[in-house]
C-alpha cells in the first residue's frame, strides 16, 4: 500500500492550526482523508454534533456518530490527535481491532490533562492502551505516556517546518538595537507571558529590548491590559496571520523567548532555529531535546533575575553566535523538515495497515 491509496480518518480539532497543516500535507502526499471534529474550524471537515447539556460529556456523545463514520468511510487507519478527547472517542468508536489507531500526542495532552481529575486520567489511559501506535514530538512526552500505561510502540517525530520556509533563514545574524524579542506563545497561564514582561521591565524602560507577543488565547484581554503602558514601540501585539506571513514576520526578530511552565518540544522553537533566531527558554524537561547551551540559552524557570541576566549578557557581549545558529539550521534540515516527518508517519501507518490484514 502507498500513501496514494491510504484512507485516513483524522479525528481532531478543526480549529487548531496544527490539524489544518497536518491534514493538508496528508492530502498533498496522496492520502484520501476525512477529518472529523467537534470544533467548527474553517478547514474542510465532517462536523461531529455535540449533544446534551453536560459539557464534559460532549465528546462521549459523539461516539455513535464517529462509529457510523468509520463504517461509511472505511478508513485504512484512524489517526486521532489528542488522547483524552479524540483518542478516547476513536478507541470507543472502533469495533474490534481494525482499523489500527495511530495516536498523536500534543504535549499538554499527556503532561497536563491527566492531572486535572481522575476522569481525565482514566480517559487518557484508555486512549493510550487502545492505540496501536503512539507518535509524540519528544522522548520526554512519550516517556510520560509510558508512565501512564507502560511501554507502547512509538516514534519521536517533531512537527518541524515546511521546506519552502527554510529560505527565510537570516542572512545577517547581527542583533538590532533595541534587541527584538518575539514570544510566539498564545496568552494562557501555562505560557507565563506576564512573567517575561515583569522580568524584562527594566530593559523595556531604558529601551534595550522590544517585545512582541500574540494577541490570542484565553487570557488575551487581560494581557493587553497588563502591557498597555508599553504598547507602541516597546511591546507589540499581533493577531493571527497566514503562515507564510507569520514566519516572515518572526524572522525579523533577533531572539525567540519562551517561559512555558509545561512543554514538549515546541514547534515554535524549531521554527525559530530554522529562521536563525537565537532561542532562549525556561529550563524545563520538554525543551531540552532541542535546546541546550550548545543550541541557545536556558534559564531557571520563574527566575526573573536569571532571565534578565541572560538578555543583558546577550546585549553586552556583542557575540552573534554565528556557528551556534548555523548548527541549529543544519539540525532542522536533518531532523525537522515537516514534509519529511509527515512521510515518516505515513510509513508507520502503511506498516500498521499491512500488519493488521489477515
Amino acid at each position: 500500500m502507498t500513501a496514494a491509496n491510504l484512507r485516513v480518518l483524522l479525528p481532531a480539532d478543526a480549529v487548531a492550526f496544527h490539524t489544518e497543516r497536518f491534514a493538508r500535507e496528508l492530502e498533498t502526499q496522496g492520502c484520501e482523508l476525512l477529518t472529523a471534529s467537534l470544533e467548527s474550524g474553517a478547514m474542510e471537515h465532517h462536523p461531529l454534533t455535540k449533544r446534551g447539556p453536560i459539557k464534559s460529556l460532549h465528546y462521549l456523545s459523539t461516539v455513535p456518530q464517529l462509529r457510523r463514520l468509520i463504517r461509511q468511510f472505511r478508513p485504512d487507519v484512524i489517526n486521532p490527535h489528542f488522547a483524552s478527547g479524540y483518542g478516547f472517542i476513536a478507541a470507543l468508536a472502533r469495533e474490534g481491532k481494525h482499523p489500527p489507531i495511530i495516536l498523536n500526542l500534543w504535549g499538554s495532552d499527556i503532561l497536563v490533562v491527566p492531572k486535572k481529575s481522575r476522569l481525565h486520567k482514566m480517559k487518557t489511559r484508555y486512549a493510550l492502551r487502545q492505540a496501536d501506535y503512539l507518535v509524540g514530538d519528544s522522548d520526554y512526552l512519550l516517556s510520560a505516556a509510558d508512565q501512564l500505561v507502560g511501554n507502547k510502540e512509538h516514534a519521536v517525530i517533531p512537527w518541524g517546518i515546511e521546506r519552502r520556509f527554510l529560505s527565510l533563514h537570516k542572512t545577517d545574524y547581527s542583533f538590532q538595537k533595541p534587541l527584538r524579542i518575539i514570544v510566539p506563545r498564545m496568552q494562557a497561564a501555562v505560557y507565563n507571558n506576564e512573567y517575561i514582561v515583569r522580568a524584562l521591565q527594566p530593559l523595556l524602560e531604558v529601551g534595550d529590548v522590544a517585545l512582541t507577543f500574540p494577541l490570542f488565547g484565553a487570557d488575551s484581554a487581560r494581557f493587553r491590559e497588563f502591557v498597555a503602558p508599553y504598547l507602541g514601540g516597546r511591546v507589540d501585539l499581533y493577531d493571527r496571520m497566514p503562515r507564510e506571513q507569520f514566519l516572515a514576520f518572526m524572522a525579523e526578530h533577533d531572539v525567540y523567548l519562551s517561559a512555558a511552565r509545561s512543554d514538549s518540544s515546541p514547534a515554535s522553537l524549531i521554527e525559530a532555529m530554522a529562521l536563525g533566531l537565537l532561542p532562549i527558554a525556561a529550563d524545563i524537561p520538554g525543551v531540552r531535546e532541542w535546546l541546550t547551551e550548545k543550541t541557545g540559552r536556558l534559564y531557571p524557570q520563574d527566575n526573573e533575575a536569571a532571565l534578565r541576566t541572560v538578555i543583558i549578557s546577550l546585549i553586552q557581549s556583542g557575540d552573534r553566535m554565528v556557528e551556534l545558529r548555523r548548527r541549529n539550521f543544519e539540525k532542522v534540515q536533518r531532523c525537522a523538515v515537516f514534509e519529511d516527518n509527515v512521510a515518516s508517519q505515513l510509513a508507520i501507518m502503511r506498516r500498521l495497515v499491512d500488519g493488521s490484514r489477515p
